[in-house]
């Protein structure tokens, strides 16, 4: 048996089956799923051919609303920091001098300032299910890739669902759970550590560069199958499902050497280096996700570097937010260049905000009273700043904004109704995306 792209080699889903997602000949399965019924659902439900899509940039430790877009002069200096406001494109938005990239772009981006509803907790899981991990259902609450890959399924040849995170230490703030979903629905996950059984015919994912090695496995797959006959006879939809297999569409779109140098270089590069307890400050996985999307995938998460400054803020801040502002930028600006950024929407924020005193060391502690999101694209009416928060940043004081609005958004923008679209638990009970209290956000339609 011959596996394409298997992932996530630890771990046990509430199910009982293994975690790790693979493309499999044999039991033509994608994530666990039958591809050949997918694909025969598919048509028969018209899916499969809108491509709207999300990207979600998880900032692990909650990065400090008060530093990036909601700077307090007017706040004591134990409050405010040595950071200074910048003027951006936009008359009347001002946000953070290390941020002079977005500065220069505000037209196209959407700073909250007022998110609110979180808890004091170290995980991702609010940012990517839009929910709290209490008093979920039977197999808990699923992430929005894996509601998205169940509702809406995934092209042709590539999946619905992709989580280019790492394995982080910290272990709350991994994500890759499909949850009551199942396996049929968790993501694909090609920098995981369970790279190392990424292969197909012996050309591993570290050889995506060797184009001719690659494409040389896929026709000697193409020609073996062709000639045991394995091909003939079988229907439209089998065939498809052979045809992610021996499809360059998902190899070709992780493979950064098929963009140009000057690409490249407008999103940086970060660096490898593990930050903290989390991940590294990868640029290239904001050029990854682009190209994925681009590919014909619906949701794309990424988690990026280490937010969690309870010492030195300042000096973190300093090194982390002018990668960040690079990394973003660019991905916006390919988006509007390339006729996309109707169709996809860029969310970036973490788990909760910064404390308004700055402590002892230096540091900014948690504070989920309040905190921060950038968004842009997906056809909203961007070039604004929603929310305040009082003198010391400490508290919303106009427009609070749930983060379940921000999930309703999301899933308006991606076509889903998140108030009559349901999906069911272990138990067979449905449930609403969203609660039926938090609508979409009206500032953005």
């Amino acid at each position: 048996m011959l596996s394409l792209f298997s992932h996530r080699s630890s771990g046990r889903c509430c199910d009982g089956l293994s975690r790790r997602s693979f493309l499999r000949i044999g039991g033509l399965g994608l994530g666990g799923l039958s591809l050949p019924g997918l694909l025969r659902a598919e048509s028969e439900l018209g899916r499969g051919k809108s491509q709207k899509a999300l990207i979600l940039v998880y900032l692990p430790g909650g990065p400090p609303h008060q530093d990036m877009y909601d700077l307090k002069m007017n706040a004591p200096s134990e409050v405010r920091g040595p950071f200074k406001p910048i003027g951006t494109n936009v008359s009347g938005i001002q946000i953070s001098e290390h941020l002079p990239r977005m500065a220069k772009m505000a037209d196209k981006l959407t700073f909250i300032r007022s998110v609110v509803g979180a808890k004091d907790r170290h995980e991702s899981f609010q940012c990517v299910t839009g929910r709290l991990s209490n008093n979920a259902p039977p197999g808990g609450w699923p992430e929005i890739g894996s509601v998205v890959s169940k509702l809406k399924g995934g092209a042709p040849t590539v999946p619905g669902y992709v989580n280019l995170s790492q394995q982080m230490k910290h272990t709350p703030y991994n994500q890759g759970r499909p949850s009551f979903l199942g396996v049929a629905h968790a993501p694909f996950m090609p920098l995981e550590r369970g790279k190392e059984d990424m292969s197909l015919n012996g050309v591993t994912l570290d050889r995506l560069g060797d184009r001719r090695g690659l494409l040389s496995a896929f026709d000697t797959f193409r020609r073996e199958t062709d000639a045991s006959g394995t091909m003939a006879g079988i229907d439209v939809f089998r065939q498809q499902a052979y045809g992610i297999l021996t499809s360059s569409q998902l190899v070709d779109a992780l493979d950064l050497s098929r963009e140009s140098p000057k690409v490249r270089e407008r999103y940086g590069k970060g660096t490898e280096k593990i930050q903290g307890d989390a991940a590294p400050r990868l640029n290239e996985q904001f050029l990854l996700a682009r190209r994925l999307v681009e590919a014909g995938v619906r949701v794309v998460t990424l988690s990026y570097s280490f937010w969690d400054w309870h010492g030195q803020n300042f000096k973190y801040a300093q090194e982390n937010l002018p990668d960040f502002d690079q990394a973003i930028s660019a991905l916006v600006q390919d988006l509007h260049d390339r006729g996309m950024d109707k169709d996809v929407t860029v969310l970036a924020w973490g788990e909760f905000g910064r404390t308004p005193r700055v402590n002892d060391k230096g540091g900014r502690d948690h504070w989920p009273n309040v905190s921060c999101a950038l968004l842009a694209g997906g056809g909203m009416q961007n070039g604004q700043v929603i929310g305040a928060t009082d003198r010391l940043g400490g508290e919303a004081t106009d427009r609070p904004v749930h983060f379940q609005e921000i999930f309703a958004t999301l899933y308006n923008n991606l076509g889903i109704n998140p108030h009559t679209s349901t999906v069911s638990d272990f138990s067979g009970r449905p449930h609403y995306l969203v609660d039926n209290e938090f609508q979409s956000i009206k500032e953005l339609a």
